[in-house]
């Protein structure tokens, strides 16, 4: 758990498919929550839906108390954001939601679920007029909030929240898109010249467009006149939300130094439906080769030597005299 203050806030976003299942915490309680219909769940992961600016719809959560005690939960939608390692989250308790969470709305912010009972619980989707096209992410959350005692004696208050994720697609224009903002080369030569370096590829992909994409990411390490040295496998790029970014960091090993190093960037996005062409960006590092170097620099100067001292004895010889004859 995670303590500031007087307030400790305990996140659980699952993001394996739906039921999503707290743990019990110090209290025993235990619930889940999941894609539902007014019958009962019906099967989906997420709940994904389409709608046009203005349009309302809606949908159900299937919120299961696992205890033999009644529990009361908060009821609420939140907005989503892509994490810095590419996962998916919610914004936290205290934070306003001003996109599809803000959009979701629920008959009470509390709702009462019976022991070892499913509570399905409607919820509606109101699109503004002027709602952007594309996707849309956020999450109705179930929460508990509790106060507890910790380790030093303290009474903190414990936030414990699931969701199940919500995905709107607003009608109008499209724009998959993904850019590479930047990529970072770092080489490093091994003691052992023959085992040639590690170079420390970094770069960082945006999504720039206005649905969410994943994608396939690798690297091309060439040297002068586009010698190819090492190329990498497929690295898959999770889901990115629109405006999420994540840094990748690839390290290459026995790749050898051939005084310029270039690396080529190549990512290949592709929507929930479709592949899209790729995208690539590059960039150089120096890599001297000092053993090589500092071979050449010694036969350099061993030439050098020699070359020295033989225009000395060249010298001495032109200046030693005729003997003289009586």
């Amino acid at each position: 758990m995670f303590v500031r203050g007087l307030l400790a806030a305990v996140v659980i976003v699952v993001s394996i498919p739906a039921p999503a299942s707290a743990a019990p915490g110090d209290s025993g309680v235990r619930w889940s929550v999941q894609p539902s219909s007014a019958k009962g769940p019906d099967g989906r992961d997420f709940i994904i839906r389409r709608a046009s600016p203005g349009e309302r719809i809606t949908d159900y959560v299937g919120i299961t108390n696992l205890t033999a005690k009644a529990q009361t939960f908060q009821v609420y939608g939140t907005d989503a954001y892509t994490t810095d390692d590419g996962s998916f989250a919610l914004l936290a308790a205290a934070q306003q939601p001003t996109d599809i969470g803000a959009w979701i709305g629920l008959g009470a912010k509390q709702y009462t679920v019976p022991p070892n009972t499913r509570l399905d619980v409607p919820f509606s989707i109101t699109v503004p007029d002027n709602a952007t096209p594309g996707d849309h992410a956020g999450g109705v959350i179930a929460s508990i909030a509790e106060e507890q005692v910790d380790a030093s004696g303290q009474k903190v208050l414990v936030d414990r929240r699931i969701a199940a994720r919500v995905y709107l697609t607003v009608a109008g224009a499209v724009a998959p898109t993904i850019k590479i903002d930047s990529v970072r080369l770092e080489y490093s030569q091994s003691t052992n010249p023959a085992d040639g370096g590690v170079m420390t590829v970094r770069y960082l992909v945006r999504n720039t467009g206005n649905l969410r994409l994943t994608g396939i990411g690798s690297v091309r390490v060439t040297g002068p006149f586009g010698w190819e040295l090492a190329r990498t496998g497929a690295m898959e790029i999770p889901e990115l939300l629109p405006g999420g970014s994540i840094t990748i960091t690839e390290k290459i090993t026995g790749v050898q130094p051939t005084v310029r190093l270039a690396a080529e960037v190549s990512v290949v996005p592709a929507t929930f439906d479709e592949q899209l062409p790729a995208v690539s960006r590059s960039t150089g590092v120096w890599a001297w080769p000092w053993a090589l170097v500092a071979l050449l620099g010694a036969a350099l100067l061993y030439l050098l030597v020699r070359l020295v001292r033989r225009r000395v004895r060249s010298r001495r010889a032109r200046v030693v005299p005729d003997p003289v004859t009586a």
